[in-house]
């Protein structure tokens, strides 16, 4: 059994990690911004005792340092960004706003790297050390044919970027990085036209992440294992 640090849990695929991994007996420390409105994610904390829940926002700087203050005991083998957001949706060419962008940035693309600068060293002391950040196919500069969603698409182009470094930098470290699209989710995000749900998805990332190899590392990865085109 392995220790996950999850972000983002109260809704979605968070919560569907949450679930997943709390059912097969994995200790889960599942973070959300707000408790008092995550009704599904207390149930799943009252259901299960390996499921430990931390108040955190992660665009606060503050909020991270102290929720980690709550697991400053624990080796975590397993971190999965998982928060994210859209950000302003049919926002074209001419239209476009420097603070949605900001903020796109700030949740997308700085808070996950700040927050693993936070708890490396709480995951240096595992045997396994993943450090799994979910971006999309929509950050594939080579995939993007339908052009727009620039704020979200060059959102994950920029974590990908980011990622990539962190693998090769803590690679002879022991270190395992990789970037995980969920596949399009029906989800709040993904809408009601996607083309798998939760459960598939969550699925397939908690197998690609049991098996992932260090050859994986700094790789851009369907939910399925397959590499995409950067």
């Amino acid at each position: 059994m392995a220790n996950y640090f999850i972000t983002g849990t109260n809704r979605g695929l968070g919560l569907e990690f949450v679930s997943q991994l709390a059912k097969r007996g994995e200790t889960v420390f599942a973070t959300c911004r707000d408790l008092e409105n995550a009704s599904q994610l207390v149930d799943l904390s009252n259901d299960y005792k390996n499921v430990h829940l931390i108040e955190m926002d992660v665009v606060e700087n503050s909020s991270m340092e102290q929720g980690l203050q709550r697991i400053q005991d624990e080796v975590i083998d397993v971190v999965i960004n998982n928060a994210g957001i859209y950000g302003p949706r049919n926002v074209n060419f001419g239209g476009l706003n420097g603070d949605d962008w900001s903020n796109v940035f700030q949740t997308n693309v700085i808070a996950p790297l700040l927050l693993t600068q936070l708890i490396i060293e709480k995951v240096r002391n595992s045997s396994v050390k993943k450090l799994i950040f979910l971006t999309s196919k929509m950050g594939s500069i080579e995939d993007n044919q339908g052009g727009g969603a620039y704020i979200y698409r060059s959102s994950k182009s920029a974590l990908n970027a980011a990622v990539k470094s962190v693998s090769i930098d803590l690679r002879s470290q022991g270190f395992i990085a990789a970037m995980l699209h969920p596949g399009w989710v029906r989800t709040d995000m993904g809408g009601p036209k996607g083309l798998i749900d939760t459960q598939t998805s969550v699925r397939g990332m908690v197998s690609l992440i049991d098996t992932l190899t260090a050859e994986q590392s700094g790789k851009f990865l369907n939910y399925d294992g397959q590499v995409i085109p950067w």
